[in-house]
């Protein structure tokens, strides 16, 4: 450049380029020709566009990867469930085999609520599951003896070898138990979990289970059948009694799920989608209030024909003690003869009667002898000592 030509007229060039495009000064081109920039606009777009396509291109696939993980993650977690029901069925053979014959039977209940394709093949047929049953070792086949049906807890879950203690305690007193693995339950698969109709279908499956034991033991009294459940097996216990009242004798509800309206509003949203799923209820609460309502309990207390026993907990974190109380409140306003217990800020939360302390095995004795009042087992419980000794037989 000559020496003598003005600085101001002086245009740095850039040390460096990300592109092979030539350099143009741009700001004096600026003020020369603005129709030369839009055309320089243009060119630039036009040379960075295959750039700007494969970028898109990559997001793509990277979208589509990440929905093939997931449902491949979905996928996993059924196998590793099934596994690990597997391994507790092993468990449950293990540990009740000096106390009980253990059982795991094939059944069905009603069909889908929700066909996709109500014209293919197979659509309403009934819905098959699992269901376990448990007959004390002791008995005498001659005679007939009660049965206590038990539906498990959820939202999904499936009835384990938490269990243990109150099912070697059932069969110390000489009770038939049967314990279906309903729609939804876990361990059995992606399309039995997404069976799942909390509140509705559900609880068809479970007095399915009870009728198919009078169907099949000729030693279990039919006159003599009771329901007992904590948490969302507490509302399935309910439903139960509230649509079949003849069907029970008497039912304990412990710590239920009383009313999914209440619930949908103090729980996480991804606890509410768990019931807006599509293959679910597929509607919120705000959505459809009225369906929601017709599976809550505490909407149907004008129902109540069976004696029973409610039990809450002050601190409980999963079933606020508003739902049950409220559930009480509706049983009073309806003139309805219950017995219920709220129980103050109870070390254990939700499990405060499940558990092996000394104060929850003098709760359960509690519903033990509020059972055999109506039920009359063989060998009641008069004890907690009683209860203790049932955990070594």
């Amino acid at each position: 450049m000559d020496k003598n030509e003005s600085k101001a007229q002086q245009v740095q060039k850039p040390n460096s380029y990300p592109h092979s495009y030539p350099y143009i000064p741009v700001r004096l081109f600026m003020k020369k020709n603005t129709f030369a920039v839009l055309v320089l606009a243009v060119c630039f777009i036009i040379f960075n566009s295959g750039s700007i396509l494969a970028a898109q291109e990559t997001s793509s696939e990277i979208k589509t990867q990440l929905e093939s993980l997931k449902k491949a993650n979905a996928n996993l977690r059924h196998r590793f469930n099934s596994l690990q029901k597997s391994i507790d069925d092993i468990m449950w053979m293990h540990k009740m085999e000096n106390i009980a014959h253990v059982d795991k039977i094939y059944m069905y209940g009603p069909p889908l609520g929700k066909e996709k394709n109500p014209t293919a093949q197979g659509a309403g047929n009934p819905v098959k599951f699992w269901s376990y049953v448990f007959i004390p070792k002791s008995i005498n086949y001659n005679k007939k003896y009660p049965l206590i049906v038990f539906p498990h807890g959820g939202v999904h879950s499936n009835f384990t070898t938490n269990y243990i203690h109150i099912i070697k305690e059932l069969m110390a007193q000489e009770y038939i138990v049967i314990c279906a693995e309903y729609r939804g339950s876990t361990g059995y698969g992606r399309s039995h979990y997404e069976k799942i109709d909390y509140g509705g279908l559900e609880v068809e499956d479970v007095y399915a289970s009870r009728n198919y034991m009078l169907e099949n033991y000729e030693f279990v009294d039919k006159n003599n059948i009771g329901i007992i459940g904590w948490s969302h097996g507490g509302l399935i216990a309910l439903h139960n009694i509230f649509d079949h009242p003849k069907a029970y004798k008497v039912a304990y509800a412990g710590v239920p799920v009383s009313d999914l309206i209440a619930r949908m509003g103090y729980k996480t949203q991804n606890y509410r989608e768990l019931y807006s799923a599509d293959y679910h209820i597929g509607k919120s609460a705000y959505e459809d209030v009225e369906e929601y309502r017709r599976r809550s309990p505490v909407w149907r207390a004008h129902l109540l024909k069976t004696p029973l026993l409610i039990h809450t907990n002050t601190n409980d974190a999963d079933v606020n003690s508003l739902e049950v109380e409220q559930l009480i409140k509706s049983l009073k306003a309806e003139g309805k003869k219950f017995e219920y217990e709220i129980y103050q800020d109870m070390p254990g939360g939700h499990s405060f009667d499940r558990m092996d302390t000394k104060k929850a095995k003098e709760i359960r004795l509690k519903i033990y002898k509020f059972l055999a009042k109506h039920l009359n087992p063989p060998k009641q419980f008069k004890t907690v000592k009683d209860i203790e000794m049932a955990a070594y037989r």
